[in-house]
């Protein structure tokens, strides 16, 4: 059987009518290339189905064409589909990715954890561990002073650290209790998330926030702290029924807890939505096959980690191999905007 020869840059610059020097340019998506000549390479590329020698690339330029990921909880939906647009995005951008499970996010030994990432010579950080309780404090120390770009996924940063991609927690919590407050709901309690989350804090902010806006005190007695976990969010409404019975709306953190409130609703003979309207984060699969389905707040967590690829390629591209980053002049924090999802768990807006 013959082997089929491997197609070479000078094969495609040949077939295209252009040096190699300028395919070169159009793989690494160089401005300096015309439309019309950067078209036609690119045609010529899918046509003979030519794969750059991402080893010979690295070697010429200095890079390696690896991004470090540095994850946690991936047993949890929010960091687990993160994780997919980074590598989906990375694998586009033609990008290998070397992964970092940690087990603690609270770690302190991220010396350790940077100095195995730069090891294998990556060309950027992307960390996409939850803002937990004290554990972006290495940031301020340590990021400066990487010699590689580094985007935040998750939580927020402020100006003078890493460029951070999030979501907007503080309008999941808005958009919640407000579609709440329109289905006519008065007493509207929460079950939250692991408070030394950030995302927790967050969407627990924004509940308070539109609770005062409509004239309504967020009393500690409605606010029940869970785990993430559908067991947490049945012990939640028990516990909260104990406290005071005239609840009639909950926004459960995400929708595990969610359907956990509604399995509770159903032992106690509540009727959803009627008696007790129920919301919950993140549109899983599960919770429109539930019953009823599950209202519940969209994050786009895939291209929050789509993002994080192009924000820490961009920044590779316009560094050099080698020379220090100055990460402050790429600092900022984009957060993406959460979307409600309707469905029969909650009641319609109330006319008037």
């Amino acid at each position: 059987m013959t082997r089929r020869r491997r197609v070479t840059i000078r094969d495609v610059a040949q077939e295209a009518g252009v040096s190699t020097q300028t395919v070169s340019r159009v793989l690494n998506d160089r401005p300096d290339v015309a439309p019309e000549t950067y078209a036609r390479v690119r045609r010529v590329i899918s046509d003979t189905g030519y794969s750059p020698n991402m080893l010979a690339r690295g070697l010429t330029q200095g890079r390696t064409h690896i991004l470090g990921v540095v994850a946690y909880g991936l047993e949890y939906f929010g960091p687990s589909r993160i994780l997919t647009g980074i590598e989906r995005q990375a694998a586009a951008t033609g990008y290998a990715m070397s992964l970092t499970l940690i087990h603690r996010p609270e770690t302190d030994a991220v010396g350790d954890v940077l100095a195995a990432i730069l090891g294998r010579q990556v060309d950027g950080v992307i960390w996409a561990i939850p803002e937990i309780a004290g554990n972006r404090s290495w940031l301020r120390e340590r990021a400066g002073e990487m010699p590689v770009p580094v985007v935040i996924v998750g939580g927020t940063t402020g100006d003078d650290l890493p460029p951070s991609i999030g979501i907007d927690n503080r309008a999941i919590g808005r958009l919640a209790t407000q579609h709440l407050l329109a289905g006519g709901a008065r007493r509207i309690a929460i079950v939250t998330g692991p408070l030394d989350w950030w995302e927790a804090r967050e969407r627990l902010a924004g509940w308070r926030e539109i609770q005062r806006a409509a004239g309504l005190e967020p009393a500690d007695r409605l606010v029940f702290e869970g785990d993430w976990t559908p067991s947490s969010g049945e012990e939640g409404l028990h516990q909260l029924y104990r406290r005071t019975s005239d609840i009639d709306a909950v926004f459960a953190s995400n929708d595990q807890m969610a359907l956990g409130v509604m399995h509770a609703a159903h032992r106690l003979g509540l009727h959803v939505p009627e008696q007790l309207a129920v919301v919950g984060v993140d549109d899983i699969a599960e919770g429109s096959h539930f019953w009823p389905p599950l209202t519940t707040v969209h994050q786009p967590l895939a291209d929050a980690g789509e993002l994080a690829v192009e924000e820490v390629v961009r920044a590779i591209r316009a560094s050099r191999p080698g020379r220090h980053v100055e990460i402050s002049h790429l600092a900022r924090v984009n957060l993406l905007q959460p979307e409600l999802i309707v469905r029969e768990s909650s009641r319609l807006p109330v006319d008037g």
